[in-house]
């Protein structure tokens, strides 16, 4: 312990900031620059046609700005991440944003400050969150490995997210909270779900981690609970390669998340001051007043970040656009193939498309997804399916409700193909043929 009080938080880098006039600067934004120019061509080709289930959203401004940070030295979370997380916040009208290194940690944080000690009303061991059966794993990991117990429900079968009346059925006396996921980017049936939680007194996180820049009633995902989760993961909207970002309205949730974030120390708090003031004696860089992690976004990450983020409103018109598209030249066999349909009220980011064979459609996912992979069009699984029916989850305590029929049609009846920026009409038309010699082959034309 010492009385010594620092007025750095960081140690100066070896080498802060580049010169933009630098000669060997120059040279070395033409050198990427002429690299991607020759290499870097991820748009459809007819003589070589591929659809794939992602293509990189960055390219040669995205290179330059995390180069520039390498050769700064100035690595490690610090102003450009600060900048980052208010640029995202401020796009989308946030109070707090708080990044991370992945989607999967922001669910982590998000449940970890809720569970937190030093939370007023925080939940606690035993208490149970409803999370809905077609999700993402670590939806649920992160409420075990706090010591809560998910309480899986069914879906919708035409939003393909939690159902309403399967969230009242699912609510016990242990019942504390909500976790639900944004399909795909269909946002969930906000105004219901929001009803429900005033009703029933219950917390509302929302995994949005696939429904970066979705809209439920002209107000962004994320903005509706106590904490809001998104993905910046390579193959999602827009990308810093990993990471995530936590979103609240709320102060303290905010500090607490910064503290969880890295260490359980207080450098990256926006207000410090009352631990400095309580706890004199410790040097206030290494002042660690809770439990903690280490996630950090890093400032090479964020550099890519900010050079993406105002691109994401024409990746999602993009993917809009691809969706409509397709739903409407492949409604001709919408006796055996069933779309998602967007929620009313809502503004999808349209993650991916995904397509559910009816009852009584004679052929199978594996024949239609073999055709596909043929062609050179990538398929998937629609998220993890019905997560109840993982063997991991038979390892943890979890509670079911009803039989899950929806989510387990759609883990046994469906797939997914790319739907991305780099999706364009030759791509679409490509697609739509390819099924159409599938099914013309079986006399269903």
């Amino acid at each position: 312990m010492t009385d010594l009080q620092p007025t750095h938080i960081y140690s100066k880098p070896a080498f802060d900031g580049v010169s933009p006039d630098d000669e060997f600067l120059v040279a070395i934004h033409k050198y990427i620059n002429g690299y991607c120019d020759k290499h870097h061509h991820f748009a459809f080709d007819p003589a070589n046609p591929t659809v794939r289930l992602h293509e990189p959203t960055f390219g040669a401004t995205e290179i330059i700005a995390a180069v520039d940070v390498l050769l700064s030295t100035r690595v490690t979370m610090g102003p450009k991440v600060r900048a980052f997380e208010r640029e995202f916040a401020d796009a989308f009208k946030f109070a707090h944003g708080i990044t991370n290194n992945s989607g999967s940690s922001a669910n982590l944080l998000a449940v970890a400050a809720l569970a937190n000690s030093a939370t007023e009303d925080h939940l606690k061991p035993g208490d149970e969150v409803l999370v809905p059966a077609l999700c993402w794993s670590t939806t649920v990991w992160p409420l075990i490995q706090h010591g809560l117990v998910p309480v899986i429900v069914d879906i919708d079968p035409v939003t393909f997210n939690m159902a309403p009346g399967e969230i009242e059925r699912a609510i016990g006396p242990k019942t504390r909270g909500i976790m639900p996921v944004h399909v795909y980017g269909n946002p969930c049936d906000m105004g219901e779900m929001m009803d429900i939680c005033r009703r029933r007194n219950l917390i509302l996180i929302e995994d949005c981690c696939e429904a970066l820049g979705a809209f439920y009633d002209g107000t962004p995902v994320g903005k509706f609970g106590a904490i809001g989760t998104f993905s910046f993961y390579f193959s999602h909207h827009m990308t810093t390669l990993e990471g995530g970002i936590c979103v609240t309205e709320n102060f303290e949730l905010a500090e607490m998340i910064r503290i969880l974030r890295a260490h359980g120390w207080v450098r990256e708090l926006q207000d410090p001051q009352s631990f400095y003031d309580k706890y004199p004696g410790i040097d206030k860089r290494f002042l660690f007043v809770n439990q903690g992690y280490n996630l950090r976004l890093t400032e090479l990450q964020a550099a890519i970040g900010s050079v993406q983020l105002p691109k994401l409103t024409s990746f999602v018109d993009a993917r809009r656009t691809n969706t409509a598209e397709w739903q409407k030249d492949l409604g001709k066999w919408s006796d055996f193939f069933q779309f998602q349909k967007e929620t009313p009220k809502a503004h999808s980011s349209c993650f991916g498309f995904p397509i559910i064979l009816k009852d009584g459609t004679p052929f199978s996912i594996a024949e239609i997804t073999s055709h596909l992979n043929k062609a050179n069009i990538e398929t998937r699984p629609i998220i993890c399916g019905n997560i109840a029916a993982q063997p991991a989850m038979h390892m943890y305590k979890h509670r079911v409700v009803g039989n899950l029929g929806h989510s387990s049609n759609v883990m046994e009846r469906g797939f997914s193909f790319g739907n991305h920026q780099a999706v364009d009409a030759a791509a679409r038309a490509y697609v739509t043929e390819k099924i159409g010699e599938f099914m013309k082959a079986r006399g269903l034309s």
